[in-house]
């Protein structure tokens, strides 16, 4: 008996939207610029008499921890979506891989290709040796295995040689069988999300790196491994797998959710660590699958709208940042006066752009040759 496809989770794909912004924020803004603090005053006093703050620096200082979501999200939706068929035994492994491949390669390739012009940096940062390595390796998705040139070429692709990996392991990982009860099940996440912080813990107890206060500016070797490899992160992309097999075990119309999916935003407003994240991150995708008033806000069409092109806009905001900026588009348009927020928008636009003049036509035309 063939196994149905499961309906869409559109709130989830409104979320990225977010997660992705957060990351442009991230790497070209000052944080700063997001705490905004409003006086308002009654009309008989000349003082003040309400003030409110709005504190939103920590989240975009903290936006390398929305990658931590977009792993553990790529797990959840790939269980959620393929588990039925696994346990079935219908599965196809050589489909399953090349459907992904088509899915992040030609959006990969394409960040690439725009990254030449860095050939000549990275030829100064490394080794000849390291330089030719990642001159192979980063065409082929492995480039992660080796801390050195994880980031070659374009940074954002670190992720893509990571995700490959879990790609590969998902079938087996997809065969587990639904647990009989939901306490033993709740106790093996517990088990992999502390598994998952064990690496930071190591690095904050050891500091092989000899850095006095690690922050989004340090750079160390054990630290490069730790950020940018995919076994640093592997924790993550199974909790996501494990988290969808709790989301079966929810009702979909469960109020549960709904306070999950709150609790869990709130949660990571106040507590910005990665590791400790990874509970807060199921609330939120737990509560984001549900039906509720929640999922109907983040699942508009808008959100949704831009949340689909949230990978090209991940993988190609450096590329696209550089090419506005290089070739003096906004001076040349009498736009400056408006940057770095009118570039914010334009990244957007062109995301949207190489979503659905590239990637999608690449993606079905690779189908085709590949019968994925």
């Amino acid at each position: 008996m063939e196994v149905n496809k499961p309906a869409r989770l559109n709130a989830l794909t409104g979320l990225r939207c977010f997660a992705a912004i957060n990351i442009v924020l991230f790497h070209f803004s000052n944080p700063y610029w997001f705490d905004f603090r409003y006086d308002f005053r009654m009309p008989v006093f000349n003082e003040p008499t309400l003030h409110f703050k709005l504190f939103f620096a920590p989240v975009v200082n903290a936006g390398f921890v929305s990658v931590s979501y977009f792993i553990l999200l790529s797990g959840f939706v790939l269980a959620y979506n393929y588990n039925a068929r696994a346990r079935a035994g219908q599965l196809d492994r050589v489909r399953f891989w090349k459907a992904r491949f088509t899915r992040i390669y030609p959006i990969y390739l394409l960040s690439l290709l725009m990254s030449w012009r860095m050939l000549s940096q990275e030829w100064r940062a490394h080794t000849p040796g390291m330089f030719w390595a990642g001159i192979v390796l980063t065409p082929l998705l492995v480039q992660g295995w080796i801390p050195a040139i994880a980031t070659f070429l374009n940074t954002p692709a670190w992720t893509m040689s990571a995700e490959s990996f879990y790609y590969f392991i998902f079938p087996w990982l997809a065969k587990w069988k639904r647990p009989a009860r939901l306490a033993p099940h709740l106790w093996k996440m517990s088990g992999v999300w502390v598994l998952g912080m064990v690496p930071g813990a190591l690095y904050m107890i050891f500091n092989p790196d000899s850095i006095a206060h690690p922050d989004r500016w340090s750079y160390g070797p054990w630290l490069q491994a730790l950020k940018y490899t995919p076994y640093a992160h592997v924790a993550s992309f199974i909790f996501g797998v494990m988290l969808a097999t709790l989301d079966e075990m929810v009702p979909r119309a469960s109020h549960l959710r709904l306070w999950l999916g709150l609790g869990g935003f709130a949660g990571i407003y106040g507590l910005l660590t990665l590791g400790l994240l990874m509970p807060l991150f199921a609330c939120i995708v737990l509560g984001l699958a549900g039906e509720n008033v929640l999922s109907s806000v983040l699942g508009c069409r808008p959100l949704v709208f831009v949340g689909e092109s949230s990978y090209c806009l991940y993988l190609l905001h450096f590329n696209f940042w550089n090419l506005i900026h290089d070739t003096h588009m906004l001076d040349l348009l009498g736009l400056s006066r408006f940057d770095p927020w009118i570039s914010y928008v334009i990244l957007i636009g062109m995301a949207l752009l190489a979503l659905h003049l590239i990637e999608k036509p690449a993606q079905r035309q690779l189908r085709k040759w590949m019968a994925a």
